[in-house]
């Protein structure tokens, strides 16, 4: 898992039946001072995430078991908003 901020949509009408309904998102990747380290991603969304919104996002065969989305073909998942992060 690693930490995300929304920074766009995707709109598709044309994808695969594992993903109709589902909403993408594109995710900057953060590193440990929050900032973009220049990685992003299109997630699907099982949160309710906004743009700007710092989330949680799981890759890998953990995307596919977020919310409803067992057998999708999901690489990457929103599975929380982030309230707070705390580093010492």
């Amino acid at each position: 898992m690693h930490l995300g901020r929304v920074i766009g949509t995707v709109v598709s009408t044309s994808k695969d039946p594992s993903l109709s309904g589902s909403k993408l998102l594109i995710v900057a990747r953060l590193n440990e001072q929050q900032e973009r380290d220049g990685f992003t991603e299109i997630a699907v969304d099982t949160v309710g995430a906004g743009h700007g919104e710092l989330v949680i996002v799981t890759a890998g065969s953990a995307a596919r078991q977020a919310g409803t989305l067992g057998g999708s073909v999901a690489d990457a998942s929103i599975v929380g908003i982030v309230d707070t992060v705390e580093t010492h």
